[in-house]
């Protein structure tokens, strides 16, 4: 049985973050052969093209983190109905310098939790606009976009039984997504 190392990016450095606290629930459901990192992003500097040369120690740990993945898991807030700038940082600084990017070809999921109806619908949505561009194989069904709501998460910080089984489905169609498109070294 293959293993597989995900790399998980959390758009915002919150404490209590919902987006947070949703990846710490649904890695729950996930199975056994399948391992999950934080991915650390508060820390970049702002990407400049001119440090390319150079790039900084917590840049390069960055991409050390997610060339030793083999997929993708992307939980976003919604800021000003896009992406924090933060995640958008992360995110130059793993492509960079031009034709060194570290994300291409990992399969990766996109999902969002807000207390708006909408979820974090349009942030996913230029999320998943720049992560075509970097060549990141994307689940597309089905489409997350989640409102925090009392009963979201149980009390142990998992995911309460009102929403179970939609995640568990969508965390089926991830596993399959990652066995299909994963490369192993």
């Amino acid at each position: 049985m293959s293993q597989y190392q995900v790399a998980i990016i959390v758009g915002s450095l919150r404490k209590d973050s919902f987006n947070r606290k949703l990846a710490d629930a649904i890695i729950k459901l996930a199975p056994p052969e399948f391992s999950f990192k934080h991915i650390e992003i508060g820390d970049l500097p702002l990407y400049n093209q001119d440090d390319d040369g150079a790039q900084a120690e917590q840049v390069l740990r960055l991409k050390s983190d997610i060339s030793a993945s083999q997929a993708l898991l992307f939980l976003t807030p919604e800021y000003n109905r896009s992406i924090p700038g933060v995640l958008k940082n992360a995110l130059d600084h793993g492509s960079r310098p031009y034709g060194q990017s570290v994300w291409g070809g990992k399969p990766g999921a996109v999902l969002g939790v807000s207390v708006g109806a909408t979820g974090t619908a349009l942030a996913q949505q230029h999320l998943r606009n720049v992560l075509a561009y970097l060549d990141v194989p994307l689940l597309g069904q089905p489409e997350m976009f989640i409102q925090a709501k009392d009963g979201l998460f149980d009390e142990h910080g998992g995911i309460g039984p009102a929403s179970l089984g939609f995640f568990q489905g969508w965390m089926q169609r991830y596993v399959d997504w990652v066995r299909k498109h994963a490369i192993h070294a």
